[in-house]
């Protein structure tokens, strides 16, 4: 279903009023949405057959300010809806053989630095108090948004004894695990595009049950946003058939190391018998800095008799 703001739904809408140059360009982006979001202005309009200006105005016929606004809406539906198949091929009509890791890496670069331009504080601490007031945290995030679910809930649970990862892409199991969620809880909920249902449906059960709802995801545009009471948004990338997750991930870090900080007191006991655990059933590979500092030493003590 066609979201109210899909740039796909407004060409549906003013269809019908839209000039003949405006219609070609309409009819070119709903068919080719996977090509024409990496156009510019002029040559879209040269693919279609009309000049720049015509399609200036039909950015603006639609409701946006300007070209670059509808490219980035233009962005996040193509996001959304492009296959595997049709990632790949956009991919390496963008990418030169042999600069991939130069490519990837700056987008990467860009994608933090546009979070952090964009992340608004206020929604960032409202999410972690809300974490904090908490009685229990559970966690969601399925198919590629799991590995940041699982990272989270990783040192959360290091940290905390009242998180709950919910491990399932099975709508029964996840209710299952939810069924005792209530307004004294938090879920936080991970997804990007292409949106899960399935986190879409906890977000969903979580707002039933009125327990508070975080979501952290990539736009306004997020169809989490209608069951979240604070959203965190990280900007994201096509990279072939996966999505960049770097600027994500660093939020996921920005939220264990403000949790950290806030419950310092609380958790250095945990902390302290942790180590005490790893390092009895040596979890961890000694790599003998205790021998190497004392050779260190002793070698500048031989020194110092010479």
């Amino acid at each position: 279903m066609l979201r109210e703001n899909d740039i796909l739904s407004r060409i549906r809408k003013k269809f019908p009023k839209l000039s003949k140059g405006q219609k070609l360009l309409a009819n070119y982006i709903v068919n080719h949405y996977d090509k024409a979001v990496y156009l510019t202005a002029a040559k879209l309009g040269q693919v279609v057959g009309v000049s720049e200006s015509t399609v200036v105005r039909f950015a603006n016929e639609l409701g946006y300010e300007g070209y670059p606004k509808l490219q980035r809406a233009l962005e996040e539906t193509a996001r959304t809806k492009m296959t595997s198949m049709q990632r790949v091929e956009v991919t390496e009509d963008q990418i030169e053989e042999g600069n991939v890791l130069r490519h990837v890496l700056t987008i990467d670069r860009e994608r933090i630095k546009q979070t952090l331009d964009e992340m608004r504080e206020d929604d960032f601490n409202q999410a972690i108090q809300y974490i904090l007031d908490a009685r229990r945290c559970y966690i969601i995030g399925v198919r590629a948004s799991a590995a940041l679910a699982n990272f989270l809930g990783f040192y959360f649970n290091l940290m905390f004894d009242n998180v709950k990862v919910i491990n399932s892409n099975s709508s029964t199991e996840i209710f299952e695990n939810l069924r005792r969620i209530n307004e004294e809880d938090v879920l936080i909920g991970i997804t990007f595009p292409r949106y899960s249902k399935r986190t879409l449906q906890a977000l969903s059960f979580a707002q039933t049950k009125k327990a508070k709802v975080i979501t952290l995801t990539d736009c306004d545009q997020s169809p989490s946003l209608e069951f979240a009471d604070v959203a965190l948004f990280a900007s994201t990338e096509m990279a072939s058939v996966v999505d960049s997750l770097v600027a994500p991930l660093s939020v996921v870090n920005a939220i264990i190391v403000a949790m950290s900080l806030k419950r310092k007191d609380r958790i250095i006991d945990s902390l302290e018998q942790l180590e005490n655990i790893w390092q009895e059933y040596q979890v961890y590979e000694d790599l003998g800095t205790n021998n190497l500092t004392s050779g260190y030493l002793k070698g500048n003590k031989d020194e110092s008799k010479k």
